[in-house]
């Protein structure tokens, strides 16, 4: 049976001088997990090495972005990342220095678990 979405998080991160779409997406996916906590885990007594994780990176330039340093980032499950145009490129008037916004989709998703859980009352 196919593995179920479990959990999607979004994310947003900039690099504010330099044009590094990298640090910009790191910070993105960074964001993204920062706002989840996965209790389930020992709830079901499921190893997140079950995890599969699927991180979905939108900025303006995505083949500038290193997907498998990318993917080291996250520090459970099995992490792949796809870089997708998307973002922001925004230029300074003033200065006509250029801002980078990437935008990060992290979806974790485990095998089915339907046989673990019982249905009550």
């Amino acid at each position: 049976m196919s593995d179920q979405r479990f959990i999607i998080e979004m994310g947003m991160g900039n690099d504010l001088h330099g044009m590094d779409y990298n640090k910009a997406a790191r910070r993105a996916i960074e964001d993204a997990f920062r706002h989840s906590t996965l209790p389930l885990f020992g709830a079901i007594g499921v190893d997140h090495t079950e995890m599969r994780v699927q991180v979905t990176v939108g900025v303006q330039e995505p083949d500038k972005l290193d997907t498998e340093a990318l993917a080291e980032l996250l520090p459970r499950g099995h992490a792949t990342v796809t870089a997708v145009q998307g973002g922001q490129n925004v230029t300074n008037p003033d200065n006509n220095e250029t801002l980078v916004i990437a935008t990060a989709a992290v979806e974790a998703f485990l095998p089915n678990q339907s046989a673990n859980w019982t249905r009550t009352g």
